[in-house]
């Protein structure tokens, strides 16, 4: 009933004496002394609770200003509707534990499935999981989708246009998995196709995975990689940034089998890094070979609407060491903030979300380069994030020049390059005041 209780001095020793030892201290015993910090925490007296909110009001004050975030790369400062954090605040939805007891859990699952559902719409495949922790585990689940369904082959293609950290945790997993990974590189700031080509008709390819938009906020022409890929028995997977899906083609549109990435952008708030939660969208032929958690519908003895955990024979805790993924922990919170974002934003609010940041990104592109100090590196098409060079100067050192005047640039990729996003939140305003800045590290 107090299971929130502390324990009692009792219960600790009970719990010491099974498992051999007799105090705290020697849980740590293997730390050395040295390590160990034996002075006193530099905490405040206790306070009232007006005296707390006052100190807390008075260290929020110290805050700097800023006057906009510029810093995408993988993590987007979207508008975010009021009603999304109040909804997902309530203390129903507070747990990312799987509902195996579906009689109790309808409305954790509901949620869940109307997540699954709202994704399959938006990537134009048959069927989503909500399992995934971030968009990088993701791309590396479709890796692994992508040889398991090939049987003999353990050769998977990833465009070098992907973001590094995405980058490098699918190399991680390929490692650890005996994968053969192959980094198709790129040209003019996307993937070389036809260096993904030749690699394909080389027959031993289980799959090809490909980012959209890439690391430089670029769009890329997928055109006849589907085709390529099935005609030589391999799988196309597309990364693409979630928010994106509104305005480009979908992955179901290119032909693509596996679609996979980051939904950040759809709702979830910046939250210094996370938590996040990755997408997995799939043709249907592929579902037993996809990981994660699928809430099904069907109806009860009754013969009314119900919703169950569906096809579990593909999990770790009936296959073990068989199970398509090692994972447990239903992501089913980060779903909730997802789907409220997507039935309050709708169709239409999702699209024009995309041509804010477009109308934004390409202003503000424009008053760079009328400055002067800046220049494009390719002519693609781009929505709310892009890439420019600096013609004098150092990015990393234009990044923290204008870290000064509160605005948070963007993201320093190279020695002269820097990548720049715009979201909803920041309009004209917001973009002069960036340009106007700017002005100042070139003329110091």
């Amino acid at each position: 009933m107090f299971k929130y209780y502390p324990h009692t001095e009792a219960e600790i020793k009970e719990m010491l004496d099974v498992i051999g030892v007799s105090s705290l201290d020697d849980l740590y015993g293997e730390v050395p002394e040295e390590l160990k910090f034996k002075g006193q925490l530099n905490l405040p007296s206790a306070m009232s609770e007006h005296e707390v909110r006052a100190t807390v009001k008075g260290l929020a004050g110290m805050n700097e200003m800023v006057h906009g975030c510029f810093a995408g790369y993988g993590s987007y400062d979207h508008y975010q509707p009021s009603v999304v954090p109040y909804i997902t605040a309530r203390s129903e939805f507070s747990t990312s534990y799987t509902p195996y007891q579906a009689e109790i859990s309808q409305g954790t699952l509901q949620y869940i499935f109307e997540y699954q559902t709202m994704m399959a719409d938006l990537t134009g495949m048959d069927i989503s999981n909500a399992s995934m922790y971030d968009g990088s585990t993701a791309t590396a689940e479709a890796m692994l989708m992508c040889v398991a369904n090939a049987k003999k082959r353990n050769r998977v293609l990833i465009s070098g246009t992907f973001l590094p950290a995405v980058l490098n945790v699918v190399k991680t997993y390929a490692h650890y998995h005996g994968v053969d990974l192959v980094v198709v590189p790129e040209k003019d700031y996307v993937m070389d196709v036809e260096a993904a080509r030749q690699l394909i008709e080389a027959d031993d390819v289980a799959g090809l995975i490909v980012a959209q938009h890439n690391r430089y906020g670029y769009i890329e022409d997928f055109t006849g990689l589907a085709d390529l890929c099935h005609a030589h028995k391999a799988l196309l997977a597309i990364n693409n940034h979630a928010a994106d899906l509104a305005v480009v083609r979908t992955p179901g549109e290119w032909g693509a089998d596996i679609a996979c990435g980051d939904a950040q952008s759809l709702g979830i708030p910046v939250g210094f890094g996370g938590p996040y939660i990755g997408y997995l969208c799939v043709k249907s032929a592929l579902v037993r070979k996809m990981p994660g958690r699928l809430v099904g519908a069907t109806t009860d003895a009754n013969g009314q609407r119900a919703f169950v955990l569906t096809m579990q024979a593909r999990e770790q805790h009936i296959r073990r060491e068989k199970a398509t993924s090692n994972i447990c922990t239903a992501q089913g919170y980060m779903c909730l903030f997802v789907a409220c974002y997507l039935a309050l934003m709708g169709e239409k609010g999702v699209r024009e979300v995309n041509e804010l940041s477009y109308a934004g990104a390409h202003f503000l592109q424009d008053a760079l380069l009328e400055t002067g100090h800046f220049e494009k590196v390719a002519d693609h098409e781009f929505i709310g994030e892009f890439t420019l060079r600096l013609k004098s100067g150092k990015a990393a050192d234009f990044i923290e020049y204008m870290l000064e005047t509160g605005v948070l640039a963007g993201v320093a990729i190279a020695d002269d390059l820097v990548t720049i996003s715009v979201t909803k939140k920041y309009g004209k305003d917001y973009c002069e005041f960036y340009a106007e800045s700017a002005k100042g590290f070139f003329e110091k």
